[in-house]
């Protein structure tokens, strides 16, 4: 289950205010206003209130919606109710007449994760025998606390070791895996311990109780992650952030005073306690520790970036071979010919993607011998020849575009490449008028095909193994001999 930080846990849900007034205060004394320590820092907190009233309603044992375990032919399904069933009593228990109002309310409600369908990632509401369930007031989103994407890659890890079918990952799912696989590449192996040892969790507990708590997690990440074209309620909307930070006027010069709340007639401001001014500092380090700022995942994402690149950054790490410019050190050029002795940091980086393996000469070279021997090789060429075919002169275009087409598409073609049909119906209809873009779309199809099979299958393969811990062995070879000469020549000198 996604767990809670303590300081998220500590700003779940602000206590009631006192409704008595200042009937009570019999103390002469001015008090000043004291601004909120806010804990419900989400401007939306008024309509979470009034909305998690009418599902409390929802959830009452006698008058509420009727919730009951349904048995199909070979399971039974917990805690449900159909949408029939929800619609019905809000026309009947709250103050909406016609069925479509009673449906956008349901749409409202649902869309912020009160309850929801069992069988579908779409938040919504039919008025129908579809199944839906409420959710827990532990995931509802009055408790103001964000789930991060370390969250996030936790659940999703987990869902892929639960091998059955109600909890397999939908296509944007296993999308956002990858993409938060490849972000977190450092930390992964923490992540799945952590959801490794949920899953263990998980098994222990009762079926129906885990069938519930599945559905209920779920639903959170629909809320909070949602899937493509669906709306985020999460997000603050600027002009309600911007009103909530606002300062009202008039509060400085505010007292209390027995009978009635004024403002101030003499316009010197009230003398506070000691116990008022610490509780005034206190509040304002609060705030100072409070990070208003929150880093969008574009931030995120850039930091990943850098972190993986350190390591090649000329800044912070000394680079392999010297700066030409200042050293008269031709090895920077030379490095092709020095095939042999590649480090092993060069290779390793062949491995954060497929566009890094291309860019370097060797990286190219290793991995076309791979294709060759899986009998793909020409996936690789055809992909080269067309971008070439972009930086051709408009003369040569329309030749070279025929070569392509004779070679790798045509139905006689010597090496011909497997596209889809789609891809192959539109290449063909660029061909009636030829231009250097006319195999766009065939070559996107070979690259994603070479990106996502070819491409993790060499880094899988032992040809790559074994030449990272060749170059492993030399590096480490070339680091004693140097020392050796480095020790020799000081033995010489002195």
């Amino acid at each position: 289950m996604v767990t809670m930080n303590s300081d998220k846990a500590a700003a779940k849900r602000k206590p009631e205010a006192n409704n008595g007034g200042c009937t009570g205060v019999t103390n002469e004394e001015p008090v000043s206003i004291q601004p909120t320590t806010s804990t419900e820092e989400s401007p939306n907190h008024l309509l979470y209130k009034k909305m998690e009233k009418i599902v409390e309603r929802m959830q009452d044992e006698v008058t509420g919606v009727p919730v009951r375990t349904v048995k199909s032919f070979m399971s039974k399904i917990p805690s449900v109710f159909t949408g029939s069933d929800l619609i019905m009593w809000m026309m009947k228990n709250l103050d909406v007449e016609d069925q479509q109002e009673a449906l956008h309310l349901a749409h409202l409600m649902a869309a912020h994760g009160y309850f929801f369908p069992i069988d579908d990632h779409m938040l919504t509401v039919k008025n129908d025998n579809t199944f839906y369930r409420f959710q827990t007031p532990y995931f509802w989103p009055s408790n103001c606390w964000e789930p991060e994407n370390t969250d996030y890659a936790v659940y999703l890890c987990k869902r892929t070791m639960q091998n059955k079918t109600r909890l397999e990952l939908a296509d944007y799912e296993a999308e956002n895996l990858a993409r938060l696989q490849k972000m977190f590449s450092r930390k992964w192996e923490f992540i799945f311990m952590q959801a490794e040892a949920q899953s263990k969790v998980d098994k222990k507990r009762d079926k129906l109780e885990r069938k519930v708590l599945d559905s209920q997690e779920r639903a959170f990440w629909d809320v909070h992650r949602p899937m493509p074209g669906c709306v985020n309620t999460t997000e603050i909307d600027i002009k309600k952030a911007c009103q909530m930070n606002k300062p009202i006027h008039g509060v400085k010069n505010l007292h209390v005073v027995p009978s009635r709340i004024s403002p101030s007639t003499s316009g010197i401001p009230p003398k506070n306690t000691v116990e008022q001014l610490k509780k005034q500092i206190s509040i304002l380090r609060t705030r100072l520790d409070r990070r208003n700022i929150k880093l969008s995942k574009a931030a995120e994402s850039f930091v990943a970036y850098c972190e993986q690149y350190l390591e090649y950054d000329s800044f912070f790490v000394a680079p392999e071979y010297p700066n030409p410019w200042i050293s008269d050190s031709p090895d920077l050029w030379e490095q092709e010919k020095l095939a042999k002795d590649i480090s092993v940091r060069r290779v390793k980086r062949w491995a954060f993607n497929l566009q890094e393996l291309l860019q370097d000469p060797v990286g190219r070279e290793h991995f076309i011998r791979f294709l060759d021997k899986e009998f793909s090789g020409e996936n690789l060429r055809f992909w080269e020849a067309v971008q070439e075919l972009k930086a051709l002169p408009q003369s040569q275009v329309q030749g070279r575009a025929k070569e392509i087409w004779a070679e790798f598409l045509a139905p006689d073609a010597g090496c011909p490449i497997n596209v889809d049909a789609r891809s192959y119906e539109l290449t063909k209809k660029n061909m009636e008028v030829l231009d250097r873009w006319s195999f766009d779309c065939a070559a996107a199809h070979v690259y994603h095909l070479m990106k996502s099979d070819s491409y993790s299958r060499y880094l899988r393969s032992e040809m790559y193994k074994e030449f990272l811990n060749g170059s492993k062995k030399k590096t480490s070879v070339k680091g004693i001999r140097s020392i050796v000469s480095f020790s020799a020549r000081k033995d010489n000198v002195t």
